[in-house]
């Protein structure tokens, strides 16, 4: 059985700490749920109790209550490129938003004259060159590789290399807990390697709440255009849960799960992103279920969010 799949270790899941007395689950969803609303609004400069949280993701109160990974810390140095990144994003978001509202009026002025129904831009993309992973747990160095090709246009490097620098293993490839062997290493697998494959690039992870909030969903499509216009790909750490939304062709059970997400819809300034998926094209002798999966494959830039929700992605 693939080590996809809740019933063995899970993709990205760290080893648990010994048991200890805990209070009861439905206590501990609550107390999560409430501390992610708190902690939002303490961002936004607001006092907690007044704070008005977005709805509950669908899926959310089940990471809440089955998540082991513990808190997870930015270095100084990760913290200060993020702050700077997000404040280039959102200037280049700013003009994509008006390069869409202006072709989309044009367009439709033109087509009301001809009489016929609009078809805009469509989609920008860097790149990334598809790999299917070798193994059920190799997602992670699947795409890292993937992620790798879309700035530089190699194809076919080896997973293998890939599984060691990240130091994958049959529960495959963390998103934090893990120093890999780099200079000065961040707890951060992915992004680590990514930085010390393509020197200069200044990915930087970016933590999700279990309910991501619009903010975080507009954050996500100014980091998509972003990295998209300097040619390159975002590494998303997908969770998948029983009964949240998942990626295309995927099963209704819990799936923790690498993609590299490779482009945006210039027509709606990245409402929906193309993603390149490492279980496309896997056999099924592999993955039981990999058989319905694209190897590239267009969502809701709000819906990958939300299912990289408890996770993250590196931008």
């Amino acid at each position: 059985m693939s080590p996809l799949l809740t019933q063995t270790p899970p993709t990205t899941r760290l080893p648990k700490s010994p048991p200890t007395a805990r209070p009861p689950r439905a206590a501990l969803v609550a107390a999560s749920l409430t501390a992610t609303a708190a902690l939002l609004a303490m961002a936004a400069g607001a006092p907690a109790s007044a704070a008005t949280p977005d709805p509950t993701a669908p899926g959310a109160a089940y990471k809440a209550a089955h998540d082991t990974l513990g808190v997870q810390r930015l270095t100084p140095e990760q913290r200060s490129l993020d702050a700077a990144k997000q404040a280039e994003a959102a200037r280049s978001y700013e003009r994509t938003r008006a390069r869409s509202a202006s072709l989309d009026e044009s367009t439709l002025a033109e087509s009301s004259a001809v009489g016929r129904s609009s078809t805009l831009a469509g989609y920008k993309l860097s790149g990334g060159l598809h790999q299917s992973q070798q193994t059920s747990y190799w997602c992670g160095p699947a795409t890292l590789v993937i992620t790798q090709s879309a700035r530089d246009g190699v194809a076919g490097r080896s997973q293998r290399d890939a599984a060691t620098l990240l130091k994958t293993n049959t529960s495959g490839t963390a998103w934090y807990g893990i120093n890999i062997n780099v200079p000065s290493p961040t707890g951060y697998p992915m992004a680590d390697a990514l930085n010390k494959r393509l020197p200069g690039a200044g990915y930087v992870p970016r933590a999700l709440p279990y309910t991501p909030t619009a903010t975080d969903k507009a954050n996500f499509k100014q980091h998509i255009i972003y990295n998209t216009d300097k040619d390159y790909a975002i590494a998303g750490n997908a969770w998948e849960v029983p009964g949240g939304p998942h990626l295309v062709g995927h099963p209704n059970i819990e799936i923790f799960h690498w993609v590299s997400i490779d482009g945006y819809n210039t027509d709606t300034a990245a409402g929906q992103v193309n993603y390149l998926d490492p279980v496309g094209g896997v056999s099924t002798s592999v993955i039981s279920w990999a058989g319905s999966v694209p190897k590239s494959a267009r969502i809701s830039s709000d819906t990958i969010t939300t299912i990289m929700g408890g996770r993250g992605y590196v931008w």
